[in-house]
């Protein structure tokens, strides 16, 4: 059982996953695919403190994938530098890297400090180090020639992709392309910026959509689109103020980014979880709209279907074989569901409960009126009938209830899985 207490994951973490840990990389590497990581990681790097200037490992490589590009945790995170496979490139070594989340380093300005240096401004988490015109969570200095430039981020990603498909066109690959759009901070290149009427956020969207499209054409001009699976997702619901001062609230006009459905990113509403997912396979799967109950993490045991390959016993135990639902020869999905945001929830059928909180509601989420989810009571949901989670069924329905509360309580006492530190 696969359990990890929802954290936030400073920039100089190390590896949250331990090396040798099955995983869905190392599952496509041993059965014969080229397997590479490209974008925004936030899993940390190396076994204490990450040494930026010499060798950052373990990493990626050490858990099933043979090459890497990534960012190490968040647009808004330090150190703002790229880390090809164990290295930060175009590091001199003259002007090493020095990276702080507990006090400032070097003599680089905050974004407290001068905010007439910066693009836009933003909340005091988000007010340290400024890189880039940028202010960001934690302190660094140095490596000056290794710093990204927000806005051409998606660009050097691309660039990284078209390399790995082209390099290994000719046998079968895995790509983890996590994008770092539309992660705050949003600063979009000049070519997006203006082209909504919703600000950076608008733009930075459209500039994720153009990506897409971008990597479509990679495989059209290799041939390589009706032998691909291309699998588009996302990690949690929408968010318009997340740190940073971009007019995201103020623009977003008559738009709903929740889709009708209630909280958003760090909420234990359908918001917060409830995520677009497309799976597209020209000429193999047809066009269709499901809503089976899939979690990303059946991923591994629905592919593990496609490839034929055996689990081990220890191996993706929370894993669920959903092959036929993602290929849409059926509408069939999980009986039941973990979610996790700052408290438990549960989903079974049409039915959902959120498990009781009893700390308080974090300030910074009360400062941005998140809709959390987190009551000192339980919640019950009939999402047929109630699918904006208004009416609280719990007290009407004590043997849903009950039974609800029975299942998570046996998730939540199985064995915890090896290989991930707590």
């Amino acid at each position: 059982m696969l359990l990890e207490t929802m954290r936030l994951l400073p920039g100089d973490a190390p590896l949250l996953i331990q090396p040798g840990t099955p995983t869905i990389a190392a599952m496509f590497k041993n059965s014969g695919y080229k397997t590479g990581v490209i974008g925004k990681w936030h899993l940390g790097l190396g076994d204490g403190i990450p040494d930026w200037n010499g060798t950052l490992k373990p990493g990626p490589l050490e858990i099933g994938f043979d090459y890497s590009f990534i960012i190490p945790a968040t647009l808004d995170r330090v150190p703002t530098v790229y880390v090809e496979n164990y290295k930060v490139p175009n590091l001199d070594p003259k002007d090493p890297i020095i990276v702080s989340y507990g006090k400032k380093v070097g003599n680089w300005p905050t974004g407290l400090e001068r905010p007439d240096l910066l693009k836009f401004g933003a909340d005091t988490q988000h007010s340290n180090t400024i890189t880039d015109g940028v202010s960001r969570i934690g302190y660094m200095t140095g490596g000056k020639s290794a710093l990204w430039k927000d806005q051409e981020i998606p660009f050097v990603f691309l660039d990284k992709v078209k390399s790995f498909i082209t390099q290994n066109k000719k046998e079968p690959f895995f790509l983890y392309f996590s994008f770092a759009d539309i992660h705050v901070p949003r600063d979009p290149n000049p070519k997006f910026k203006g082209v909504t009427k919703m600000g950076s956020r608008g733009d930075a969207i459209v500039q994720m959509d153009w990506s897409v499209g971008e990597l479509m054409k990679i495989l059209d001009e290799h041939s390589l689109t009706d032998n691909t699976i291309v699998i588009f997702t996302s990690d949690n619901g929408p968010v318009l103020d997340d740190g940073y001062h971009d007019e995201a609230e103020k623009l977003v006009g008559n738009h709903d980014p929740s889709g009708g459905l209630k909280g958003g990113k760090y909420s234990a509403y359908e918001a917060g979880t409830v995520m677009p997912t497309i799976l597209y396979w020209k000429g193999t799967v047809q066009p269709a709209v499901s809503n089976a109950l899939i979690s990303q993490v059946d991923f591994y045991a629905s592919f593990a279907n496609l490839l034929g390959y055996s689990l081990k016993t220890d191996e993706a135990p929370d894993s669920y074989d959903m092959l036929e639902a993602l290929m849409g020869k059926n509408k069939n999905g999980r009986e039941s569901m973990l979610e996790e945001s700052y408290t438990m929830s549960l989903r079974k059928g049409n039915w959902k409960y959120i498990a009781p909180q009893s700390k308080p509601t974090p300030a910074w989420m009360v400062n941005k009126r998140i809709e959390t989810g987190l009551m000192p009571k339980p919640q019950l949901y009939n999402l047929e009938a109630d699918i904006s989670e208004t009416n609280n069924l719990s007290d009407a329905n004590p043997s849903q209830l009950k039974e609800m509360q029975s299942i998570l309580s046996d998730i939540l006492k199985a064995p915890s899985r090896p290989g991930f530190k707590k």
